[in-house]
């Protein structure tokens, strides 16, 4: 069996509602996943947008996550260590969690990138997409991105 991303509130290539976006209650959608590899001890989920005018632009960052989750639901905390699990890094507004879809013009694509890794990243609260992505180098048994999409 494949490690696959889906969600509930949208399909891949599909509209992402707007209530989990900036014109909405700007909450996270929810999220599950299929087994991961035996091996897997945590998983990392990353959430950007390639299309932003400054460049790839980051919307959630989490990490740790129990490796017997299956899912994260809607509307996860914006805290550093939601009730759901797992440790929440910082993203490009600049706040902890979560940030919905908010694009400035046009049709913008919003990866969701799902990473089961081999290690607990053990990173602090707030950490940089980048800083994470340095943290699994090395250590990534299984990925998977759902893709969604949002226009203003």
């Amino acid at each position: 069996m494949t490690f696959a991303l889906t969600s509930d509130a949208f399909n891949e290539g599909q509209l992402i509602p707007a209530r989990f976006t900036c014109d909405g209650d700007d909450s996270s959608p929810a999220l599950s996943w299929s087994d991961p590899p035996d091996d897997t001890q945590s998983l990392a989920l990353i959430m950007d947008d390639p299309d932003a005018p400054v460049g790839v632009f980051t919307h959630w960052v989490i990490y740790d996550i129990p490796a017997d989750r299956r899912s994260l639901p809607g509307g996860v905390e914006t805290v550093d260590r939601p009730s759901t699990g797992g440790v929440q890094g910082k993203n490009d507004f600049g706040r902890i969690g979560y940030g919905g879809p908010c694009p400035p013009s046009g049709t913008h694509h919003y990866r969701f990138q799902l990473y089961a890794l081999d290690s607990l990243l053990n990173l602090s609260p707030g950490a940089s997409k980048q800083q994470l992505l340095d943290a699994i180098t090395g250590h990534i048994l299984a990925t998977d991105t759902l893709t969604g999409t949002y226009r203003r």
